[in-house]
Order: C-alpha cells, then structure tokens, then sequence
C-alpha cells in the first residue's frame, strides 16, 4: 500500500540582489548570496557586471548589456515571488534604466538601494552619466537609500566628518529624494562610529558602535544592505530590519574568518 502523504508548507521568502560579481568573493552578488543564507533567505541574482578582483584591489570590470540585466530580472520575477530587494554596482546608466523600469512596474517590492561608486581600493564603480541617472530616476523609488561617508560626499558635495554633521545630511538627502536614507559611519575617523536613519519627516535616528579592531571591512556594506532586505522580505518593518541587519554584520565582524593572512567579515549563522 502506498501512502499519500500532503505536505502543507509556508513559501519561503525571496529576496534579489542586482549587483556585480567579487571573484574574490567578500562584496557584491557573492557577499548578498551569503548573507540572504544566513538569514534563511533564498537568493536570486542579477549579474550587472564581472569583476576581476581581491580584496587588496580591482584590476578589470566587464559590464553586462543593459538588457541582458533585464532580462535576468525579468526571468527571476516570472517565476519568484520576490519579497524585497537590493542593488550594488549597477554601473552603468543602461543599467541603471533597466533596474527603473522594473521598479516603477512593481512598486510593491521594496527596495534597499546601495549607491555603489568607487571601491575601498579606488577602482570606479559607476560611470558619470550614470550618476546622473541614480540621481534623478532611481533614488527615488527606494525603500531605503544605504550610502556610506563618501558616497555621501559625492550626493551633497560634502562629507560628513561627524555624528552630527550625518544626521544633517541624511536628513538633507531623505528629504531631497523623498525616501528614508541610511547613512553608514564605518569611514569616521576614531574608533567611536555612528550609523543614521534619516527619514523624509524629517526624523532622524543614530545608532552607536565601537569600532572591531584588526578586521578587513571589505564587502561590508553589500553585506549590511542585503541584510536589511533579507530582513524586510521576511516582513520586518523598516526600523527593525535596519537594527537587525547591524546585529548581523556586528556579529559577523566579531566572529571573523583569517583568510590570506587577514581576517574578513564571516557570514555563518
């Protein structure tokens, strides 16, 4: 006799990263993939661009055609239900258009939108007519804008150099694009660091750290922002994905890998 056995199950949650590929594995598509795991999330992918890299430096970036990108999108949301989202390096402005009109079409997923542009090395990361573009098409439509000090500097033309001088200019850039702003503080000066969410309202929030001596920060805010989505496609508000999401990366910086003679951000649960 053969028995039937029902399995009722709750859909797994979904979450897609747009970003590039770290052939060295500690930042973008590879770092998202990670941290989504960790937080029981399943991974999708589109790939904008490969990279030839390690952690001390990119030396080469191949750029995907824009709707090669679209199409991944397309093929990901034909079939996954996708709870939220995150974008890396996207590039170029050809890609930045096809990220756009994808959100404009589903605005119910939200998106945590990490604007990419030069890597701790140096190397640029996004062309400068397509600056222009996440400026005035794509930063809107966020659910959450994750900039660090200097890409922050390159949006108002000023970097911040303190907890205060961040909060102004989260509250500044939240209520320039009419979507919350999460300033990340890990290039302060000092050891004292200073994250801030930074609402349109003009509300503003600041979370404190002490900084983790002796561990490479490489791919940490791809793993902060893919954090935060994971947490907002298994239904967290805002507030708590954002405080989640910091738990995580403290955790993983505390917990490091040695790797290569240095330690780097460790992504096991």
């Amino acid at each position: 006799m053969t028995r039937k056995i029902n399995m009722i199950t709750r859909e797994h949650p979904v979450a897609l990263t747009i970003a590039g590929s770290d052939s060295g594995a500690g930042a973008g598509i590879q770092a998202d993939l990670l941290t989504f795991a960790a937080h029981g999330v399943f991974g999708t992918t589109a790939i904008t661009c490969l990279t030839a890299q390690n952690p001390a430096g990119v030396t080469a970036i191949k750029a995907l055609p824009a709707e090669f990108v679209a199409e991944q999108i397309r093929q990901v949301h034909r079939y996954f239900k996708v709870r939220a989202l995150k974008t890396g390096m996207l590039y170029s402005a050809g890609i930045i258009d096809a990220v756009v009109d994808f959100l404009r079409a589903q605005r119910k997923i939200p998106a945590v939108i990490d604007p990419v542009m030069v890597a701790s090395s140096g190397a640029v990361l996004l062309k400068p007519r397509a600056l222009a573009a996440m400026r005035k098409k794509l930063l809107p439509l966020a659910a959450l804008v994750t900039p660090n000090l200097d890409e922050v500097g390159v949006l108002l033309g000023e970097k911040p150099s303190t907890p205060a001088a961040m909060a102004r200019a989260g509250r500044q850039l939240a209520q320039t694009y009419g979507v919350p702003f999460f300033v990340k503080g890990g290039h302060l000066p000092g050891d004292d660091l200073a994250d801030v969410l930074a609402r349109p309202d003009g509300q503003v929030k600041t979370y404190t750290a002490q900084r983790v001596a002796g561990v490479d920060t490489h791919g940490s805010g791809c793993t902060l922002s893919a954090a935060i989505a994971a947490n907002l496609a298994k239904g967290l508000g805002l507030d708590d994905a954002v405080q989640a999401a910091r738990l995580y990366l403290r955790r993983g910086l505390e917990r490091s890998l040695a790797l290569g003679g240095r330690r780097f951000i460790n992504h096991r649960p």
